[in-house]
């Protein structure tokens, strides 16, 4: 096929970058990035940058991707809440990972554009809303009031306390935080009902919108 060797090339970049989760990596050696990326952009669909995708969003550099999703710790049984889906490139990864994905959109245009090509791709196990994600799953369907990984795809100045308190036992949430140029990627943990944080490098994401991040101009 036409991507297949510059996709089995960025994977190769990303085991020399420190990737080791096995599921993951294949994940990432079977979703066509190409797909989720607009049509003038596809002969740099596999590079390891970020691309523009319309609307000041971008297609995230794959391997701040893969760092994040590695370090979810998803397991197969597991249940995803993806804040941001973008082109939905993430979407697919996760959806490869485990039974249920839950993902927010605040950019309708965006949202309808990446269900689309997920179904078209057969990626079915995903549930869509298009709101202010840094709520979480407020007034959605289908009901869930908490979720065993959060990632966050875009940069708040601070941790969401309404993503806290959606995520379960045990669970892990990733999330860029810092200023709008400028963040710390950011692991938090929820134990005996008790939250840890840890840092795990710098980080350049857009900024998250929503009445617990950014507010918008």
């Amino acid at each position: 096929m036409q991507f297949d060797d510059q996709r089995r090339w960025l994977v190769k970049i990303l085991k020399e970058e420190g990737i080791r989760d096995s599921k993951l990596i294949e994940a990432i050696s079977l979703v066509p990035r190409h797909e989720f990326v607009p049509v003038m952009m596809r002969e740099y669909s596999y590079r390891n940058q970020p691309l523009a995708i319309g609307e000041d969003q971008t297609i995230s550099q794959p391997l701040i991707i893969a760092i994040m999703i590695q370090l979810l710790q998803i397991q197969e049984t597991n249940s995803v809440l993806e804040i941001g889906t973008g082109s939905g490139y993430q979407t697919a990864i996760l959806s490869a990972l485990t039974k249920e994905v839950y993902t927010i959109e605040r950019l309708e245009g965006l949202a309808i554009r990446a269900k689309a090509t997920l179904k078209k791709l057969n990626y079915l196990n995903i549930h869509y809303k298009i709101g202010d994600g840094t709520k979480g799953w407020l007034k959605a369907y289908p009901p869930r009031k908490e979720f065993d990984r959060i990632i966050v795809s875009a940069a708040s100045p601070l941790i969401p306390s309404s993503l806290v308190e959606q995520l379960a036992e045990n669970g892990r949430l990733v999330i860029p935080v810092g200023e709008k140029t400028f963040q710390r990627l950011i692991l938090v943990e929820k134990r005996n009902g008790e939250i840890k944080t840890s840092y795990h490098g710098d980080c350049t994401f857009v900024p998250l919108i929503g009445d617990e991040g950014w507010q918008s101009q």
